[in-house]
């Protein structure tokens, strides 16, 4: 009978022990799960969705480029500190 009663007190344990777990870490491993269910799904492509046209996501990184740098002059050195 002892067997029994400690074998219920440690299924009791793990199963309370897992639910806190779930409640703690609540929006990190909805966000872990719904990646790997994207990831699973053999009809999902990135490629397909919206992208935002408002932000500037493929704007050049150099926007405003210092009058010294010219193109048509590759052959000079710069000497960087």
């Amino acid at each position: 009978m002892a067997a029994l009663t400690s074998a219920l007190i440690a299924i009791a344990g793990v199963i309370l022990g897992w639910i806190a777990i779930e409640m703690a870490c609540k929006p990190c491993l909805e966000s872990g799960r719904e990646a790997i269910d994207r990831s699973l799904n053999p009809d999902y492509d990135p490629d397909d969705q919206d992208v935002d046209t408002s932000s500037d996501v493929r704007a050049p990184l150099l926007q405003n480029r210092p009058p010294d740098i010219s193109d048509s002059d590759s052959s000079t050195a710069v000497k960087s500190v």
